[in-house]
């Protein structure tokens, strides 16, 4: 683990990020949060024996936020994590193609519900989190379309298989609750949070530097 110690800012007016998510920090930028550090958590990510898909989404949300936090004492630090089910099933992130078109097979022609758990450790190490839930009805999918979405590689690394703001939109039928949440990060949700403890949204200035690591 490699940390630079010799940037120094204002711990209890920044935020780390403890996620390696791309779309999560684009999506914190478009509302005018910009991390002082992102700090990819890796944890293990199995579902417990028996364990609700929400529930999941809230419990690695939280880990990956504690973990982030023992390292950043004096910060903000945000965690965040996506599950994407049908029913009570856990759809994986893909690692080949064949796990993707199962997912996109398994999301054909229905609803599912996307689930995300949002985590905030404050600046004096109290844990603050909630559950986020969007529904989500696909179409169905002929053989074509799902070998053209395979052959564009968006799937890889998205929960469930597809990614909303990518080729994946015209798949969508019908969405019931927050978009933010399904690309990644509830924003109405994790403002409304970071406002009501005290942080000042969208009254940040960027960071000329940004840390880098990783847990």
């Amino acid at each position: 683990m490699n940390i630079n110690m010799s940037i120094k800012f204002d711990e209890q007016q920044k935020l780390v990020l403890a996620s390696s998510s791309p779309r999560r920090l684009a999506l914190l930028e478009q509302v005018g949060i910009y991390p002082e550090g992102v700090v990819p958590a890796k944890i293990d990510e199995t579902p417990a024996p028996q364990e609700p898909p929400d529930r999941l989404g809230e419990r690695l949300a939280r880990e990956k936020a504690v973990l982030v936090k023992q390292l950043y004492q004096e910060c903000w630090v945000l965690g965040a994590d996506t599950v994407v089910a049908t029913g009570h099933k856990i759809l994986p992130k893909p690692r080949s193609s064949t796990e993707a078109e199962v997912c996109l097979r398994c999301l054909s022609g229905r609803r599912h519900r996307v689930h995300s758990g949002v985590c905030i450790v404050d600046p004096i190490g109290k844990i603050h989190s909630r559950k986020v839930t969007t529904v989500v009805s696909f179409k169905r999918l002929n053989q074509s379309e799902i070998d053209a979405y395979l052959s564009s590689k968006e799937w890889e690394g998205m929960a469930g298989g597809y990614a909303i703001q990518g080729l994946a939109a015209r798949f969508i039928k019908y969405l019931h609750g927050s978009y933010s949440n399904v690309v990644g990060l509830p924003l109405f949700e994790t403002c409304n949070m970071l406002e009501g403890l005290g942080f000042p949204v969208g009254r940040q200035e960027m960071p000329t530097q940004v840390i880098n690591d990783v847990l």
